[in-house]
């Protein structure tokens, strides 16, 4: 019985500290979405454990069932050790697997729209170590990002931005914050040929913020140009639009007083 209350003791212990952990964000600070993608993929993250807490918390159930039926009861004991079970079940499956963070060399894989999630989680993973000015722009990022997944999920296979993003986004944008995090913390506020490691960074996350709004509208220009010929079309084809001042039959339209 001793033994029992031990075992007990213990895996109350190891569950309130798990507990504990999982609402402080695990052992790691909690890290906010930047943009919708990323958030999306946290959210499936989520009823991944969720689902992983309902198949513990079954199997459980169903061993403690089975156990009763063959030693006819599981009794007191039994009965609190299936609780403190179902309780340590639920706290390692609501922190445990960690959210996968993807690789720098792995930014630029998959459809835009998976392109744009591992950038945001990426970039989430880096915040901590960034000055306070470049987390402001790494959250205005995740805007900008998931507007261009959207427009990259319509633009043609060939569309010269869909090469131009992949660079800047792939390779360029995690290659600067690689640079950065390389330099000691110490270092960073120092000048080094005009300017701190610090400035350096928020410039050139400006300057990829400012690429990414032109790439967007440039997207955004060709859809809009797209429309207008097509509404000029419908306009000379069914005479119902700008300059449309032909009927469908080809013949000119009546006044209504004549």
């Amino acid at each position: 019985m001793a033994d029992l209350t031990r075992f007990s003791d213990r895996i109350m212990d190891d569950s309130r500290q798990l507990l504990v952990e999982n609402r402080s964000g695990g052992r790691h600070r909690r890290v906010s979405p930047i943009g919708r993608e990323s958030a999306q993929a946290r959210n499936r993250h989520r009823l991944k454990k969720l689902r992983n807490i309902v198949i513990a918390a079954a199997a459980i159930l169903a061993l403690a069932t089975i156990a009763g039926i063959v030693i006819d009861g599981i009794g007191f004991v039994g009965i609190v050790l299936t609780f403190f079970a179902l309780l340590a079940a639920a706290g390692i499956f609501s922190v445990f697997p960690r959210i996968s963070i993807p690789q720098a060399g792995d930014l630029n894989k998959g459809t835009p729209r998976q392109m744009v999630a591992r950038t945001e989680l990426w970039l989430e993973a880096q915040r901590p170590a960034l000055p306070a000015p470049a987390v402001t722009l790494v959250d205005d990022l995740g805007v900008k990002l998931d507007l261009l997944g959207q427009q990259l999920e319509t633009a043609p296979a060939g569309h010269d931005s869909i090469r131009d993003i992949r660079e800047l986004v792939g390779e360029t944008l995690p290659e600067m914050v690689q640079s950065y995090t390389r330099v000691p913390a110490a270092m960073r506020h120092e000048t080094h040929a005009g300017a701190t490691a610090d400035e350096r960074l928020v410039e050139g996350l400006s300057r990829i913020s400012g690429e990414i709004d032109s790439i967007n509208r440039k997207i955004a220009d060709g859809a809009l140009d797209d429309l207008a010929v097509q509404h000029r079309y419908l306009g000379y084809r069914y005479g119902s639009g700008p300059g449309g001042d032909e009927t469908s039959s080809g013949e000119p339209r009546q006044d209504a007083g004549s």
